[in-house]
């Protein structure tokens, strides 16, 4: 199939042009300097004396020549090729006259030279019209140079893709099979067109790719114009606001505008939510810049003619916020799900970046795939580059197994902070804390599995007891949630039996939040309550102009019923913990010691140490 060449980026035309004009800017400067140069010349390294001197010196015999031009002596003295000195003589009067014996050296007279005295006449009537011009000329330059970015200011900032040489793929982007399958149909509209015009199917005008951040949005958007081998626009929806209204109406015009001239094409607006939400849910009414942007990308998307192939990709991860009237069929067409990776993709991506990095036989991506669940593609980039990074910090020429775990935990829970220093009270505080959650976790049997214990503060945390799920997950039960909310409060429990109620610390603050956050979501979003099961009491994220005053979609009643439900699974979860703890003291003792000593108890060894702890009945769940 025939294509259009690609057009020359223009910012690249306007950076030869001022390019252009700053090297004559500088030619000018070097003329003037030649012009002052030669006006004024070289400054004079003869020493000046006073003509008494000169009469003196002469008459000694210490003068070999004396040279006058005009009211100016030149003297060469004995042994000396040049003249080395320098006075002013009345021309008027000879120099035998002041009293010179013309038998002790010889004197010459020679004519004045006029050349100098033209420069310096020349350089003092040009040089300052010369610099008055240059100024003016710089000047008008300037704000010709302002002018054109004034009217260039309503111009698309979208940057072209499509004729680099290592182009993207799908098999650049791994993982993600099921998307890249909805998304290799536009590849096929793309390519070959006529034949889906032959029986009257409409190429789509617009694909909406969503997920969590860091799923591989845009690069599955320049692996379909890879594939398709199309030019590729891609812009930030920020990139179309201004604080000018009209500015991104008209930066839209002319992105589509240029679009139809490079088609077939694709069009990728990324974070679409920054200029796509939803009209009315701000305080700007219906006449503001975002809203005038919205409506002209409206337009354009409608407005396509048929047959210019050119195809709108958009990434967000806030579907549910953007306008109605974007989203209808016309539009956007299809809408592709980019989800976290599974344990296999996992694997694939990895693979992907550790490839181009000497690594060690011993590295196992596959376990390290499945203890990284719920991990994007971006956290997984990041591990290997963590990786990469502590490798060359140990002076190693190959990245081991243990620069990969490290990285691992360091982008799951955070740095290790040895630095900070804790008295031995606080260790034993933090070693108890760490050890409820950890024995907690392992006895209710519907918790993650304990793969590391540690009181060696991590982040912002001063010590972690990290639960990994042994497989994916996609749903959760209410016995799976109250069991985490028990292993939440372990560590707070575990304070309050070993020191008493009133002896528990601010440790256990993040754990709270935590634990409330999830109770409520159980409650008001998952229809988990004992009272209020089967009901959800989901509140607006984005709160609209005209719902202000009517945000909660339930009475108080029923808002004190929610707080009701909230606090019993706390207060459960909180019970359940206790008899956990009490029912194993000995070796909730045994694992502190262990964490004293160590600083950090691997999975296998906290295994171990919990390997005779039983679950209470009262604790058990029927």
């Amino acid at each position: 199939m025939d294509k259009k060449p690609f057009r020359m980026n223009q910012r690249g035309g306007n950076q030869k042009k001022r390019g252009a004009k700053n090297v004559g800017f500088v030619a000018l400067l070097i003329l003037l300097g030649l012009i002052t140069f030669a006006a004024y010349g070289q400054p004079s390294t003869m020493k000046d004396v006073s003509l008494s001197d000169v009469i003196k010196q002469a008459n000694a015999g210490e003068y070999q020549k004396i040279v006058a031009k005009g009211e100016n002596l030149e003297i060469t003295k004995k042994g000396e090729s040049k003249p080395s000195l320098k006075s002013h003589v009345n021309s008027q009067v000879s120099l035998k006259e002041e009293g010179i014996d013309y038998s002790k050296v010889t004197v010459e007279y020679q004519p004045e030279s006029t050349t100098t005295s033209m420069w310096l006449q020349v350089g003092g009537t040009l040089i300052i019209p010369l610099l008055m011009f240059v100024g003016i000329l710089y000047l008008l330059r300037s704000a010709q140079g302002q002018g054109n970015q004034a009217l260039s200011f309503g111009k698309s900032r979208a940057r072209l893709y499509g004729n680099e040489k290592d182009k993207v793929t799908f098999k650049s982007v791994a993982g993600s099979d099921e998307a890249k399958q909805d998304l290799q149909e536009i590849v096929e509209f793309l390519k070959y067109p006529k034949k889906f015009e032959s029986v009257g199917a409409k190429i789509p005008k617009g694909v909406l790719l969503v997920g969590p951040p860091g799923t591989g949005k845009t690069m599955l958007a320049r692996a379909v114009a890879g594939e398709a081998d199309v030019p590729f626009f891609s812009i930030s929806g920020s990139e179309f606001v201004e604080m000018f209204v009209g500015v991104g109406a008209s930066r839209v015009r002319d992105l589509f505008a240029k679009a139809k001239k490079n088609a077939p094409c694709i069009i990728f607006v990324d974070e679409i939510d920054a200029v796509g939400r939803r009209r009315g849910s701000g305080m700007g009414g219906g006449h503001d810049e975002r809203e005038q942007t919205l409506n002209q990308i409206l337009v354009e998307m409608d407005g396509f003619e048929q047959g210019t192939n050119v195809i709108v990709l958009a990434a967000t991860n806030r579907a549910d916020v953007l306008d109605p009237a974007l989203l209808r069929p016309g539009r956007f067409d299809r809408r592709v799900d980019i989800g976290l990776p599974d344990r296999k993709d996992r694997e694939a991506i990895l693979k992907v970046h550790f490839s181009k990095k000497p690594i060690n036989k011993s590295i196992d991506l596959d376990a390290l795939a499945a203890k990284s669940a719920g991990s994007s593609g971006a956290d997984l980039a990041n591990i290997a580059n963590e990786a990469a990074i502590l490798a060359a910090r140990g002076n190693r020429h190959e990245i081991t197994q243990a620069d990969v775990t490290a990285a691992f935990e360091k982008v799951a829970i955070g740095p290790e902070r040895k630095s900070k220093v804790m008295s031995d009270k606080e260790k034993e505080i933090t070693a108890y804390h760490e050890a409820g959650h950890a024995i907690v976790g392992h006895v209710l049997p519907d918790s993650d599995m304990v793969h590391k214990v540690t009181i060696i503060p991590r982040g912002g945390t001063g010590g972690v007891t990290w639960f990994i799920p042994p497989e994916d997950k996609s749903y959760h039960s209410i016995i799976e949630y109250k069991d985490v909310l028990a292993r939440m409060l372990g560590g707070r429990i575990a304070e309050e039996v070993i020191f008493g109620s009133d002896r528990v610390t601010t440790g256990g603050g993040n754990d709270l939040q935590k634990a409330a956050e999830l109770a409520r979501d159980m409650v008001v979003n998952q229809g988990m309550g004992a009272k209020l099961r089967d009901q959800v009491f989901h509140v607006e994220e984005g709160i609209m102009l005209e719902r202000v005053m009517h945000e909660r979609q339930y009475s108080d009643e029923t808002a004190k019923i929610i707080d009701d439900e909230v606090e019993s699974l706390i207060t459960e979860a909180a019970n359940r913990a206790r008899l956990v703890i009490k029912a194993n003291r000995k070796e909730l003792d045994a694992l502190k010691d262990r964490l004293l000593d160590k600083e950090t108890v691997e999975a296998d060894e906290v295994l171990e140490i919990l390997k005779p702890t039983a679950m209470p009945k009262a604790a058990a769940l029927y």
